[in-house]
């Protein structure tokens, strides 16, 4: 619309803003902070300040949460439609008539023929049901009921291991929950398997028990309980929540009338300026192949509406931070180690515990490690993973080092202030050359 378009917006749901202020990122963040200020109130580990159990009034927590969720929807979408006149809403699911028409399909069954310049393709993606059997029918959460669950269940299951799973297993358990995490692989099978390995040592410090490498083959529910026949036996809850992975929002476009290409989960495969295999339409978000992340989709979208009016840019993910919200966070950049070499680089790594961090010796919290991969050669920066309090807020100075071809030896000379967490990523670099344990509190 800034570039002079006229914008039809077609939305099929009751509400508008999508996955990240309606059912995803807000309400989940809301969540996990309400769960660590209740683990504070228990095991925060500071002498003089007595421990005591949290009292939890879930429907407090929701109603709280829920109107920030209304309030942000408000401001940064409904008020904007208001301001926009020249950007038309129309409500209703979209299907293809052809590469050059939509179909839109109202809820009182009537359709609007549009025959659009250019066509943006944003509809996001939802959870991916398991074919297991027993599942079918049966009352399970996915991430969107559990984040609006109005009590907390006495034992939930998580089936599943990555971001997902991890960031409620967690939360719940801090509620109150009895929680057991059931995951066919390891913890956040992508990533750096020290940061999995890690996570796992926490929750089990917390009380979640962590089944990983383990498969689930049936699913019964009685009325009350869930049962699941696993390779680790039979194991019995209130509650089931799938966080098994998410599925694009595709198959009601009827792409193939199009001809827009997808791969094989039906994601809609698009080049670096957005762009799909045919010309005019272009697609941003998660029902794309491009990675699952907000500030992915909202960079992606930004290019796209700049390139559909007659720009020429690129979205440039060569360097892409990712946090994972637990406590401790998990944060990662670049390359792992074991991924660079499958590359067919040379590289060399350092690890450093958090004891050797003063921020976290303050903090009476040393819990994770921060590591860097390097080229043996250069020693440019290639990498960070970092499992540690404030591991999101870490993993940026992280990234601007590797898209600035920073070395360790540039990153260990920086000055980082003193006490800070982030000064971790300069002690981390000077164990390339020196024993940091060997150091002063605030060693240059």
């Amino acid at each position: 619309m800034e570039n002079g378009a006229r914008v039809t917006l077609i939305e099929g749901s009751e509400v508008i803003g999508g996955t990240c202020v309606n059912i995803g990122c807000v309400p989940s963040k809301i969540l996990i902070r309400g769960a660590h200020v209740a683990h504070l109130q228990a095991y925060h580990g500071l002498a003089g300040i007595p421990l005591h159990a949290p009292r939890i009034d879930r429907r407090a927590m929701l109603a709280q949460q829920q109107a920030r969720v209304a309030m942000l929807r408000h401001a940064k979408y409904e008020s904007l439609l208001a301001a926009n006149p020249d950007i038309i809403l129309l409500r209703g699911m979209a299907r293809f008539r052809d590469a050059g028409s939509l179909v839109v399909r109202h809820a009182d069954g009537g359709e609007t023929l549009l025959h659009p310049d250019r066509i943006l393709l944003a509809t996001g993606a939802s959870a991916a049901i398991p074919d297991i059997p027993g599942l079918t029918g049966a009352p399970c959460w996915t991430a969107t009921e559990a984040l609006v669950a109005e009590s907390i269940p006495e034992h939930l299951i998580v089936l599943g291991g990555s971001v997902i799973a991890v960031e409620l297993a967690q939360a719940f358990r801090r509620l109150g929950a009895a929680v057991t995490l059931v995951a066919r692989g390891r913890l956040l099978s992508r990533q750096d398997p020290d940061l999995g390995e890690g996570l796992r040592a926490v929750f089990e410090e917390e009380g979640i028990t962590v089944l990983t490498d383990t498969a689930t083959h049936g699913v019964r529910y009685d009325g009350q309980q869930f049962r699941l026949d696993t390779d680790g036996g039979e194991i019995r809850g209130d509650r089931l929540l799938l966080a098994t992975g998410r599925r694009p929002n595709t198959a009601a476009l009827d792409l193939a009338r199009a001809g827009v290409e997808t791969d094989a989960r039906g994601a809609i495969v698009v080049d670096d300026h957005l762009r799909t295999s045919v010309v005019n339409v272009y697609a941003v978000g998660d029902c794309t192949q491009l990675p699952p992340f907000v500030y992915v989709a909202a960079a992606a979208g930004t290019r796209a509406a700049r390139n559909m009016t007659g720009e020429d840019v690129a979205l440039d993910l060569t360097v892409l931070p990712a946090v994972v919200f637990t406590e401790p966070q998990v944060a990662s950049v670049g390359l792992h180690e074991a991924r660079a070499r499958e590359q067919g680089l040379d590289v060399e790594s350092r690890t450093l515990a958090l004891e050797n961090v003063p921020r976290a010796l303050a903090n009476f919290d040393t819990r994770g490690f921060i590591k860097l991969v390097a080229a043996r050669d250069s020693g440019r920066l290639l990498g960070c993973q970092v499992l540690a309090d404030g591991g999101g807020e870490i993993i940026q100075s992280a990234a601007l080092a590797i898209a600035n071809g920073m070395t360790v030896d540039g990153l260990a000379d920086q000055l980082f202030p003193y006490l800070t967490m982030v000064e971790g990523l300069k002690l981390c670099a000077q164990t390339f050359r020196k024993d940091v344990s060997q150091l002063s509190c605030c060693a240059g």
